[in-house]
């Protein structure tokens, strides 16, 4: 009887302290941090006006890419779901700034391009649908920012043969400031051009470098963004109307 009382007032005194030591445990355990909702955005500087000035864009306050005209981020950069601060600066000086919301788990083109009035840098955002629908082939679309372009316009592959040139249209039907949708196409090394309206070449994408010479492979698997960007007709050399290449995957 003595040793079952003594038993019983030893776990009894212990009892407590151990409720205690897991009370404190739980507590001192931190929650985990929620999963923070993101999107996807590569950028690319388009602005023809000031070229060949290089453009900054930074969100947050954070330089996100630094890029000469015509050229592109390359890679996707992830940022938070939600309204974020965007800035852009041309030559170190700010040339615009805007919200940028973008969807969870969504990928963007973010365009720097000419606004309304010629002497101000806008901003247009582009939704990219990275979705290979065939692997045996590559995909190509076409965003159009042409200034003094007879739109819509076209990227065209053209045969010279003894009855004459064959246009072969790769993207129709592009209008002003739009993107078109990728296409698939038989993956190759091509050299392209870009048509107006009236079936005027007014550009030629060549490797895609914006020079408009030689010929560039397109993979199978890959997707690619044509930009034509610039203006038709103008003796600036660095604005006149050109075509760059940029790979989405």
């Amino acid at each position: 009887m003595k040793t079952s009382l003594i038993f019983r007032r030893a776990v009894q005194a212990i009892l407590p302290a151990t409720l205690l030591l897991a009370a404190c445990s739980k507590s001192d355990t931190p929650a985990p941090t929620p999963a923070v909702d993101t999107g996807k955005i590569v950028f690319i500087n388009a602005a023809s006006h000031v070229a060949p000035t290089t453009l900054k864009f930074l969100i947050d306050n954070s330089e996100k890419a630094s890029l000469a005209y015509g050229a592109s981020s390359g890679s996707y950069q992830t940022i938070q779901t939600g309204a974020r601060p965007l800035q852009v600066t041309a030559g170190g000086q700010p040339a615009f700034s805007q919200s940028l919301a973008l969807d969870k788990d969504k990928n963007y083109t973010f365009v720097a391009a000419p606004a309304q009035s010629s002497s101000v840098v806008g901003g247009l955002l582009f939704p990219d649908d990275l979705t290979i629908t065939d692997a045996t082939k590559t995909r190509i679309r076409v965003i159009n920012l042409g200034q003094s372009v007879t739109n819509p316009i076209r990227l065209s592959q053209i045969t010279t043969t003894v009855s004459g040139p064959v246009v072969a249209d790769v993207v129709a039907n592009v209008g002003a400031s739009v993107a078109s949708p990728f296409v698939n196409v038989t993956a190759g090394t091509y050299g392209l051009s870009i048509l107006d309206a009236n079936g005027t070449t007014i550009a030629q994408v060549g490797d895609g470098s914006g020079a408009g010479t030689g010929t560039k492979n397109y993979e199978a698997g890959k997707s690619y963004t044509v930009l034509v960007s610039g203006t038709n007709g103008s003796l600036n050399n660095d604005q006149k109307l050109k075509a760059f290449v940029s790979q989405n995957n």
